[in-house]
């Protein structure tokens, strides 16, 4: 079926929002189209699952005493690699034959022999010429045989493997060739034109490389022409993803390290305090720490302004004491008007006692006297 301009260029707008929206394709209605991407060994992003409801229904927060910094990592899922689009002309089918006969390199090569693997050759030669490659095949097993110590009749056979589109039996060739011979140019350019006839780029661009140092010529500069580009595209893809993985490394270390260091400081900040007593502040320098320290645990704050000279101070601080130990997680503060003066000026105290209420260092509310009920009533509704 022939597709007119209208309907290609509907496809082209499809095409292009699955590119943008990938998710797209696991549509019920959709489905055949996955299948045959996935037939074809196209990889399809996993679909994302968006939460059906709408509604959060996580667990309530259970409480807490401070509220920690969220330094988990957003990307724990590894990293989707892209598809490399490669230039595949030239690429076949693996071939599964039974393996090609080998020789038997225990055998002894006589001269009668060699001789006779020679016209075995030329025989091949000669059926090459003729587009005879399965006669070719035949006569160079032949002269394997007789020779089987031969590294150019092994990578010689590789060849015309090649020539009938059978990689995997050229790549076994020529690995028998390089075997008996390292230096074997052929062996290494015929074996790397079957890799490239799989698709291992990089394999290929290798071994037509050392091919090219040992005898170059010119079948071997083509070779390199069409398998070099591949090679680099996969290059380039690796170097791409290893540093994305080492960025993400470096970000997942550092979120490890930020969360070390904020559970370091809470844990610093709760050695700041005595649960369920009354922390006397001398100066402004000893409240500032403890003003933070309860800042970063979200505790509660009572900041207590009395005088030893005060007579409501002294009838209202044995309650101030017991409530301490009554909220052990609200952080009750004594200031000694006479003795902090920078502390009391600080705060404009006018009159004692004094209780200011502070959360996050900020003051949100007081009670100014010795008002029992109100401020038994006050802790209640701010330590809850």
């Amino acid at each position: 079926m022939v597709m007119d301009a209208s309907q290609v260029a509907e496809l082209k707008l499809f095409v292009d929002q699955c590119k943008s929206n990938p998710s797209i394709l696991h549509s019920p209605s959709l489905s055949f189209f996955k299948s045959y991407l996935q037939s074809l060994g196209a990889r399809i992003p996993p679909d994302p699952q968006p939460d059906k409801g709408g509604f959060n229904m996580a667990e309530p927060e259970q409480h807490s005493d401070a509220k920690k910094p969220n330094f988990s990592n957003e990307e724990d899922d590894d990293i989707v690699e892209s598809d490399v689009e490669f230039d595949n002309t030239g690429v076949v089918e693996s071939d599964n034959d039974p393996p090609q006969k080998m020789g038997d390199p225990s055998v002894e090569v006589t001269d009668d022999k060699r001789d006779a693997a020679q016209t075995e050759k030329l025989k091949a030669i000669d059926a090459i010429s003729e587009g005879k490659l399965d006669e070719a095949i035949d006569y160079l097993t032949e002269a394997i045989t007789l020779h089987p110590t031969s590294a150019i009749l092994y990578a010689t056979r590789a060849s015309v493997f090649v020539k009938l589109s059978k990689p995997n039996a050229a790549i076994c060739d020529a690995g028998a060739a390089l075997e008996i011979n390292p230096d074997s140019a052929k062996g290494y350019k015929v074996r790397g034109m079957a890799r490239a006839m799989l698709g291992l780029w990089e394999e290929a661009a290798s071994d037509l490389h050392v091919a090219s140092k040992l005898d170059y010529d010119e079948e071997i500069g083509s070779a390199l022409k069409k398998v070099e580009p591949n090679a680099r595209k996969i290059e380039e893809h690796r170097r791409k993803y290893e540093r994305l993985r080492k960025e993400r490394e470096l970000k997942r270390n550092e979120c490890q390290r930020q969360q070390q260091k904020a559970e370091s400081q809470d844990q610093e900040a709760l050695s700041a305090f005595k649960d369920g007593q009354v922390i006397g502040i001398h100066s402004t320098r000893e409240l500032e720490p403890k003003l933070n320290a309860a800042t970063k645990t979200s505790r509660l704050v009572i900041l207590y302004f009395t005088a030893t000279w005060c007579g409501p101070c002294r009838y209202i601080s044995p309650l101030y004491t017991s409530l301490a130990a009554k909220y052990a997680k609200v952080v009750f503060l004594k200031v000694d008007i006479d003795e902090a003066r920078d502390v009391a000026a600080r705060w404009n105290i006018s009159s004692v006692p004094t209780f200011f209420f502070v959360r996050n260092g900020k003051e949100v509310d007081k009670v100014v006297g010795a008002d029992k009920n109100a401020l038994e009533m006050k802790i209640a509704q701010y330590a809850g």
